[in-house]
């Protein structure tokens, strides 16, 4: 349970938030309120519990229930409709004190961790981790993964998703584009990991409150299928690599 609004983080266009809950950490959080919606913390959760179950370093989530009274004291109008409209359960990550932005020009992550983040954001359809906006963090010399709201866009449209699985992944503008990756390894070591068992384990962790009432779907199970089927499909077909890795 949130205690306690921090304050606004405005470096993303979702406005998160850095807030104090009871458990007494701090979260940077991310609000069901916010213009993208629902299915940005459902890509979150899902793309992020899965690259940590893949051993990728995504730090923490956890839920966060919110009570829209919590920004009454915030000055910023904007906020305080953002906060009002966000009641119940938000999604938190951890907070990082200290961390810095990543630069691949000034910190070497290596070939091997450069092939399965690209391979990782290949499979997730991440477009959201360039050398404009690397959405990634170095904290106590380590690089972590963050926001990954932008990734399986395939759920903006469920009646087309289909033909997402085989779209090829465009890693020309990725932060990681310019370092030497071996994505062949990435893929011999990763793709066997992404099975039903782990991709039903990951998709049960969204709550069902964020899968309500999806249109074309009758409940919440349904829509966990459809997660599970497109990822379990795309990582069979896997021609959206690049040929080096097939």
């Amino acid at each position: 349970m949130a205690t306690r609004y921090v304050l606004p983080l405005r470096e993303g266009g979702s406005l998160p938030g850095l807030v104090e809950a009871d458990d007494l950490g701090m979260y940077v959080v991310k609000f069901v309120g916010a213009g993208q919606g629902r299915k940005t913390l459902v890509a979150e959760v899902v793309s992020g519990e899965l690259g940590r179950a893949l051993g990728l370093p995504v730090p923490e989530l956890a839920l966060v229930e919110m009570d829209p009274v919590i920004g009454r004291g915030e000055p910023d109008p904007e906020v305080q409709e953002l906060l009002r409209a966000s009641g119940g359960l938000n999604l938190g990550m951890d907070f990082l004190p200290g961390s810095l932005g990543f630069d691949p020009l000034t910190f070497d992550v290596g070939s091997e961790f450069a092939g399965r983040v690209l391979w990782f954001d290949a499979l997730t359809g991440n477009v959201d981790r360039s050398w404009r906006n690397p959405n990634m963090l170095l904290w106590h010399g380590r690089p972590y993964l963050i926001d990954h709201g932008a990734t399986l866009i395939f759920h903006h449209n469920w009646a087309g998703a289909a033909r997402y699985v085989t779209r090829p992944y465009d890693g020309g503008d990725h932060v990681l584009a310019s370092v030497v990756s071996d994505l062949a390894a990435a893929d011999a070591e990763l793709a066997p990991r992404v099975d039903e068992e782990l991709l039903r384990e990951v998709v049960g962790l969204v709550p069902d409150v964020w899968l309500d009432d999806e249109p074309g779907f009758a409940c919440p199970g349904e829509v966990r299928d459809a997660y599970v089927r497109h990822l379990l499909d795309r990582v069979t077909d896997r021609s959206w690599l690049p040929e080096v890795a097939r």
